[in-house]
């Protein structure tokens, strides 16, 4: 019998032939180009390099403190580094250029705050507009402004001062940081909500700010709690209220200016993450998730406790409808003060 090798190929035999070659081939075919579609998901991973955190503030302040808590547990949890970069200037100017004009990947990141909100009204023009160039993440943290005096001071409750204030209009002097910024806008805001006059002294800085109270300089000033908290508890000032609706978790025992008799107010500033237009959506989600995670955490809710930072996340619909309502806010404040653009 002769050996099947031996046997001769038919024209069935060819046609069969052909059909194999042409499956195993296009089999190796998709194979190889199986391998680089499972590169490219992995190459485009969020975060793929490190991640920056553009801050129109310098270092050292409620901002750049609060950035650097969530950039540490941003990188532990995402697996890349997240840095801050401090870009100070009027307006924000510097910082939102730098992040508008980087690929909009989620690689460059934009700190806003109730200050941008501020920004929009008291500027003639910014080269840039928060509502239509960038994109919301998340909220990171809120807190009130308090209002305090000299430890020395015939002021032991906010009503005492605003008695006096109705007594001697213009007579009396408070202080704020600069002409524009949240505290400043917060103290227009103080006297027509409570129907008062009295003199606004704006200060450089908030070290500068602080010895004028406890100089005896001011009958009171305005500044964020972790501006003053050193000078609180050795009882060099004294606090007599605090900006916000309701007492915040950062000092209960401070009343409110509601609480005090002034009807309606309500300042809350806040820090947020945004991200420049055209940022992909599952960075966004990538985003708001892990944030809302790490805000949850009992030592970060803690450690920005202690600032007078109250931690939160929110969804980006959230902060962004806040930061509209802001600047409508802020809008009427400068309008009403008359306050000249910048």
């Amino acid at each position: 019998m002769p050996c099947p090798a031996n046997l001769p190929i038919t024209a069935s035999d060819d046609a069969a032939l052909r059909t194999s070659l042409r499956v195993l081939l296009a089999l190796v075919t998709m194979l190889g180009l199986a391998i680089p579609q499972r590169a490219t998901t992995a190459e485009t991973r969020y975060p793929g390099k490190a991640v920056r955190i553009i801050l129109p503030f310098a270092a050292g302040g409620v901002a750049d403190i609060t950035a650097r808590v969530i950039a540490e547990r941003l990188g532990a949890k995402l697996g890349s580094r997240f840095y801050i970069e401090n870009q100070p200037g009027a307006g924000g100017i510097a910082a939102a250029r730098t992040v508008i004009s980087s690929p909009p990947d989620g690689h460059t990141l934009a700190l806003l705050s109730n200050g941008t909100a501020v920004s929009v009204s008291l500027f003639k023009s910014l080269p840039y507009d928060p509502l239509r160039d960038f994109v919301p993440i998340s909220s990171l943290g809120f807190f009130d402004f308090i209002f305090a005096t000299n430890s020395d001071s015939e002021f032991k409750t906010l009503a005492d001062f605003i008695a006096a204030a109705k007594a001697k209009p213009g007579a009396l002097n408070v202080g704020t940081i600069n002409v524009g910024s949240t505290q400043n806008l917060s103290a227009e805001l103080f006297k027509t909500a409570a129907g008062i006059d009295f003199t606004i002294v704006p200060y450089r800085a908030s070290p500068e700010l602080l010895v004028s109270t406890m100089q005896g300089n001011l009958a009171l000033m305005i500044d964020s709690y972790s501006s003053m908290k050193g000078n609180l508890i050795d009882n060099k000032i004294r606090a007599l209220a605090s900006s916000g609706a309701v007492r915040s978790e950062a000092t209960p025992a401070i009343p409110t200016l509601r609480e005090s008799g002034v009807a309606d107010y309500d300042v809350v500033s806040w820090n947020a993450l945004f991200a420049p237009k055209g940022t992909p959506p599952e960075v966004i989600s990538t985003l708001n998730r892990t944030l809302r995670e790490i805000l949850a955490e009992p030592d970060v809710k803690k450690q920005l406790l202690e600032l007078g930072i109250e931690a939160k996340a929110s969804t980006p619909e959230e902060i962004s409808a806040r930061l509209k309502s802001d600047i409508d806010k802020w809008r009427a404040v400068i309008e009403r003060a008359a306050i000249p653009k910048q």
